[in-house]
């Protein structure tokens, strides 16, 4: 399991199959995703951790699964969704229900600020959340991001703050 980042009280840990049951709790988890469009069917999973896996060997960056040092537990997953250039990439974060109040999402996202800084060829990166979502709109603020607009999210068929953090 190759380790991408490591912090205070986190692991950032490129996916492996292992992480299936873990993902679960919180992509596969209908209260944990029912802001972001809803929780993936547990048959999807493993495409998806396929996919974030591919991603990080081709770009050396992707989403991670995010491990608690202290139970050895995977929490959640936060990193980088890429669907065009590297310059521009969507930071996303989900953790598991046991884990929300904790810090444990500001910790992973100002992790992630670092591996997009570490990277070399980011420049831009953005993120939004359900205007519903008020921890995660202040996670984004509390760690630099900057609102730029409203802006209309196909995937979530509503209008989302939306936020860019220049690297």
């Amino acid at each position: 399991m190759e380790m991408a980042f490591e912090t205070e009280r986190l692991e950032l840990h490129v996916f492996d199959d292992k992480h299936i049951e873990y993902v679960k709790q919180f992509w596969g988890d209908e209260e944990v995703m029912k802001l972001c469009d809803g929780a993936t069917s547990h048959e999807v999973l493993f495409k998806v951790i396929a996919a974030y896996r591919t991603c990080h060997e081709v770009n050396r960056l992707s989403v991670y699964a995010v491990k608690e040092k202290e139970t050895g537990e995977i929490i959640g997953a936060a990193g980088f969704n890429i669907t065009g250039a590297i310059s521009e990439v969507e930071l996303i974060y989900h953790f598991s229900k046991n884990s929300w109040g904790k810090g444990f999402a500001t910790e992973a996202a100002l992790a992630c600020i670092e591996l997009a800084k570490n990277h070399g060829k980011v420049q831009l990166v953005t993120a939004s959340a359900s205007p519903e979502n008020i921890g995660s709109l202040k996670i984004l603020e509390n760690i630099g991001f900057i609102f730029k607009e409203m802006k209309w999210f196909d995937d979530t068929e509503q209008e989302e703050p939306y936020y860019e953090f220049t690297v």
